[in-house]
């Protein structure tokens, strides 16, 4: 190994530059708190939530609104990146079998799209479920089919969650589900869609109440990783450091209740950094192999899986291919997910007027066929099936670009829940100077204003010396999401005395579950 570089000794290490991150490097130090955040990748902040640049255009990894009920999230937005929001109107469809069908619904279309026939046996089959719903609900089918009938959940659910996830839906979690689209119904959504084809809507959203429904948000113009940016920026600015290109090696209790975080650099070398307190949205998996002394949970931790991610952008010669922002791929003829169109999301992300940028989504498993894939080979398979979408003629696409992105979701398999479980309540108990935050961090498909209220809640509870608000209770169900109005939310989740005393002495030793139940031989 080469010469470590020159130590550091800080209030708080941060491990992780994305948004969870960064929110609390940026809060630490307009408190006077002396901060280091590590990054791993060498040119961009902002995690998922980065945006990346390839001859002037520019890509966003996956798509992200800037909506929030939190009003201390929407006022940080506001303080960070004052000037450069922009409002963009929000427009999605779903392709199901060579037809488009609006997102949120369009009662008449949908009607015209399905036919007569299979419309009826829809609304036979929800009317089943409600008659006969699915008493042992554990997993997203059981969930889904009970809210919606198992011939919607086949047409709208089953390919695409199965595309997105890499396993069949009566493996995931209900928790998924329950999470995700908690606040949308059928008949809630027949009834705006109706709404809608009539022109009764007054303003966007009316009568709106699931986060999937939202009609309108903002963005900043040069895109998410322009707001991450910006928070790197003022966290040096007020004299503090992030360190780019340094992969955590080891996170060392140091028996005074500090930590000791060994970083590696690209060339081989070592930095150390002291703190007090340690923040990470490192993915557990990877922080429980990396701590010292390693936790009793470490075998559940192992166990945790990761969905990884990656977006073929295509350079197409024409003025516009589509108006959606992005479009839900809802067939098997073909391996992408979902297809970004980036002008739609900002017309600064294209430079050139008669060209479109769009990216198209693929879900995979890090070392997969996929993942392996040459960039070559993957802008090839992209333009193959933009054709086989109707999207856009092969002749037209004059360049790609590949982005890879590893841990983009946390899996909710059957299991994850209580193997998070214990891990959080270990390092709860022996390490509270050590604080969990983010979507990786916590293993919890959080928003991106979800995984910024984890830090703002650690950050005021190393500033309190007391776990006073409770982190894990941001984005438990849709309800958080975006129902309602932008910054309605204004208290935010507080410990009670017995909250934290319950959940000390409820802390495991050894982890109970590490290896699911077998499921029956047949």
């Amino acid at each position: 190994m080469k010469q470590a570089k020159a130590d550091l000794d800080v209030d708080v290490v941060i491990i992780g530059a994305g948004p969870a991150g960064l929110t609390a490097g940026y809060l630490l130090t307009k408190a006077g708190k002396s901060v280091a955040v590590i990054e791993k990748d060498e040119t961009y902040v902002g995690g998922i939530s980065r945006t990346v640049e390839h001859e002037g255009y520019r890509f966003d990894i996956g798509g992200h609104r800037f909506f929030s009920k939190s009003k201390a999230v929407v006022d940080l937005w506001n303080e960070i990146l004052p000037d450069d929001f922009i409002s963009r109107p929000r427009m999605s469809r779903i392709y199901y079998e060579g037809k488009f069908y609006s997102y949120p619904l369009r009662a008449f279309e949908a009607l015209r799209n399905l036919g007569f026939w299979r419309s009826t046996l829809c609304m036979m089959s929800f009317a089943k479920a409600q008659v006969f719903p699915r008493k042992n609900v554990k997993s997203f089918e059981d969930w889904t089919v009970n809210q919606f009938g198992h011939k919607l959940f086949s047409i709208f659910f089953k390919t695409y969650t199965e595309k997105v996830w890499g396993m069949p839906c009566d493996e995931m979690s209900a928790d998924w589900a329950a999470q995700r689209i908690k606040g949308l119904s059928l008949w809630g959504a027949v009834t705006d869609g109706l709404k809608r084809s009539l022109g009764l809507n007054k303003r966007p959203n009316n009568g709106m109440q699931a986060k999937t429904l939202l009609e309108e948000f903002r963005y900043p113009r040069l895109g998410p990783g322009m707001m991450w940016e910006a928070a790197r920026d003022k966290v040096r600015e007020g004299g503090n450091t992030v360190l780019m290109g340094h992969a955590l090696r080891q996170l060392a209790a140091d028996n005074n209740g500090g930590w000791r975080l060994s970083a590696t650099l690209a060339d081989g070398s070592e930095r150390v950094i002291r703190a007090r307190h340690a923040i990470s949205s490192a993915p557990m998996r990877e922080l429980a192999a990396r701590l010292a002394p390693v936790p009793a949970s470490v075998l559940d931790a192992s166990g945790l899986k990761y969905r990884d991610f990656l977006t073929v952008a295509l350079k197409v010669r024409s003025k516009d291919l589509f108006p959606d922002n992005w479009i839900y791929i809802h067939d098997s003829k073909v391996q992408v997910g979902r297809i970004q169109n980036f002008r739609s999301w900002s017309p600064e992300m294209v430079p050139d007027s008669d060209v479109a940028c769009v990216g198209l989504e693929y879900f995979c498993f890090e070392g997969d066929g996929l993942w392996a894939t040459s960039d070559d080979e993957l802008v090839e398979l992209a333009t193959k099936e933009m054709e086989i979408l109707g999207l856009c003629d092969p002749a037209d696409v004059i360049g790609g670009s590949v982005v890879r992105q590893e841990k983009a979701y946390p899996v909710y398999d059957e299991d994850y829940a209580e193997r998070v479980d214990a891990m959080r309540r270990e390092l709860e108990a022996k390490h509270p100077t050590l604080h969990l935050v983010g979507r990786n961090g916590m293993h919890r498909y959080n928003n991106q204003d979800h995984a910024m209220m984890t830090a703002m809640l650690t950050v005021e509870n190393i500033m309190a010396g007391e776990r006073i608000y409770d982190t894990w209770c941001v984005n438990e169900d849709a309800e958080y999401h975006e129902a309602g109005n932008e910054g309605d939310e204004i208290e935010l989740p507080r410990y009670s005395a017995d909250d934290r005393a319950a959940a000390l002495s409820s802390m495991r030793d050894v982890p109970e579950q590490v290896v699911a139940e077998k499921k029956d031989a047949a």
